[in-house]
């Protein structure tokens, strides 16, 4: 059975982030929280974590919609085209936040995803993804858990979902009762950004 790693905001444990930080170098898949839901993720380095994800989800990885994971917006530059500045501001002003933003990828984008025109970028607000993302050696792939269950989208109870994962991931860093609305999705390679999914964040801003 996977490792559970219990995680309190106020007082992150080094030696949790550490067996996490080895488990996704390794080519691990972890759960671990956000500023929205809870989500599966693995390094955007490892061919057969990502293939392992994609199938997690049921999809065929050429096609997943996954989205990167950043520590902050300077770390973008190796993926994404250089930002005009409307669309720094609005970063700069919302991140780190519960948004997905859809940009238009640099050509250094790693392999498998090298033929994309555009990618899904995260900067989440939450101290466990603080102490664990400058650890890393490349950006974090990261999905949302949704759940199988018709009436309820995402399941917010750390011990529920690791009850219905445990034997599918490698590692779950748990921090408290997760939240049940995912990020909101603004494509900003549109002339004006176009709201493609309403969640968490407010589509308008100051």
């Amino acid at each position: 059975m996977a490792p559970y790693l219990t995680l309190y905001p106020n007082s992150i444990n080094p030696k949790h982030i550490q067996q996490a930080v080895q488990t996704l170098n390794a080519g691990g898949i972890i759960i671990y929280p956000t500023d929205t839901i809870y989500a599966l993720g693995c390094l955007c380095t490892h061919k057969k974590a990502l293939n392992r994800l994609a199938q997690l989800k049921g999809v065929r990885l050429e096609k997943a919609a996954f989205s990167f994971l950043f520590e902050n917006i300077s770390a973008l530059s190796h993926y994404v085209k250089p930002l005009d500045n409307a669309t720094f501001r609005r970063l700069k002003s919302t991140l780190p936040g519960p948004y997905t933003y859809i940009l238009e990828t640099h050509n250094r984008i790693p392999k498998p995803f090298d033929k994309r025109k555009t990618l899904g970028i995260r900067i989440a607000d939450h101290p466990v993804l603080k102490d664990l993302l400058p650890l890393l050696s490349a950006p974090l792939i990261t999905t949302s858990l949704h759940d199988e269950d018709q009436i309820k989208d995402y399941t917010t109870e750390p011990d529920e979902i690791f009850e219905n994962w445990s034997s599918q991931i490698d590692l779950m860093l748990a921090c408290g009762v997760g939240g049940n609305v995912p990020s909101t999705v603004v494509d900003l390679t549109t002339t004006e950004p176009t709201l493609i999914r309403a969640g968490k964040g407010p589509f308008e801003f100051d």
